[in-house]
């Protein structure tokens, strides 16, 4: 029943709107005028405003036909770099960009479907569940958006994000949290050729801090990484200040501030050894989620996927989505593939027979 012509086409227009984080406005104005083309409500809240956004968080809050509770359906507008003038084309069984761009099915596949499966509902009249549709900004570098949602307009106790690769019926069950480390290493500046023994590099202070981190793979549970390490300077001057972003994350909240925690010591241990200064800041983005594989909402996408003829895999994710936020305000919301591959990378394609489970999936769900 799903369009599935249709579903490319939008796709693939979804896609060449440029909507960059913090730049949503022109892929929100295009998805607010096809919600309100098929006669939905739409509302959009202020988010942008506290985020420094120029696009808002999209609701859309469609009444039932049946006796079903209310579900929500979710994903994110914006994508990572770099995602301006992307050129979609169809490669046989994907779509993929030119190669100079991400694709931006992170997340518009998942924007896509969902709206593929209202328009379906809408034009053959469908009896349907009380659906309710939030679509956020800012989900790349920190779920920033859906931290901004106004939880008090949604009804639904159950939702389903659409936010990760691979087929639908790939259900993440467990998601890490994630802290991210700000810290300045500050040395003494001095003269790298007349008096160098008089300062304090720090760069050195800080190499060391990272040299003795555990990094990177820590366990099944458990990564860290550095994202930025900055210093910039003349090289007749030792260097007074080193910059470092990193983060940690984890699907055990003692794990994860643990890993957190060992990589503050680090950075301590190595300037306290030199006289060196640690400033340093650290947020908890968001927490991580264990659903159990028997929990009803889990069989419950598991017997669509079943239905039309999908393998069901229960896995752990590597990295956090809305779902994380959506978790912790008590919404149990569960993340499902949309069909991308290689997201955040160049290389990103879109399987479209994935994609169009992915609608499908959806389609039952609102008509149950």
């Amino acid at each position: 029943m799903i369009n599935q012509n249709r579903l490319i086409k939008t796709f693939m227009e979804y896609v060449q709107i440029d909507s960059e984080t913090k730049n949503e406005r022109r892929v929100a104005e295009r998805i607010i005028k096809d919600l309100k083309d098929l006669g939905f409500e739409v509302y959009t809240d202020r988010a942008g405003e506290k985020l420094n956004s120029n696009g808002n968080n999209v609701y859309c809050f469609i009444p039932g036909s049946n006796e079903s509770d209310a579900m929500m359906f979710s994903a994110h507008m914006d994508t990572v770099t770099p995602g301006n003038g992307i050129a979609p084309y169809i490669d046989d069984d994907y779509i993929k960009s030119k190669g100079d761009t991400i694709l931006g099915g992170d997340d518009k596949a998942g924007i896509t479907a969902i709206i593929e499966a209202l328009k379906t509902i809408k034009e053959n009249n469908l009896p349907h569940r009380p659906i309710e549709i939030v679509f956020t900004i800012c989900e790349e570098g920190g779920l920033n958006g859906v931290k901004e949602v106004e939880f008090s307009k949604l009804t639904a106790k159950k939702g389903i994000v659409l936010d990760s690769g691979g087929s639908p019926s790939h259900i993440i069950t467990e998601a890490p949290g994630q802290t991210t480390i700000y810290a300045n290493v500050i040395g003494k500046p001095s003269h790298a050729g007349a008096s160098p023994e008089n300062g304090i590099s720090a760069i050195m202070v800080a190499a060391e801090a990272v040299e003795n981190m555990k990094l990177l793979r820590i366990d099944s549970e458990t990564t860290a990484n550095i994202g930025t390490f900055k210093a910039v300077g003349a090289t007749n001057i030792v260097s007074p200040l080193v910059e470092i972003v990193a983060e940690a994350r984890s699907r055990s909240t003692e794990k994860l501030k643990n890993q957190t925690d060992h990589m503050i010591k680090c950075l301590q241990d190595a300037c306290d050894k030199y006289g060196a200064k640690l400033e340093y800041n650290v947020e908890y983005c968001y927490y991580s989620y264990i659903l159990d594989h028997e929990d009803e909402h889990i069989k419950l996408i598991e017997s669509v996927c079943e239905k039309i003829g999908l393998e069901v895999k229960k896995i752990p994710s590597g990295g956090g989505s809305d779902a994380n936020i959506f978790n912790q305000n008590g919404i149990k919301a569960v993340n499902i593939g949309a069909g991308m591959e290689l997201a955040h990378t160049t290389d990103e394609h879109l399987n479209i027979k994935d994609f169009i489970n992915a609608s499908k999936v959806v389609l039952e769900i609102m008509t149950m």
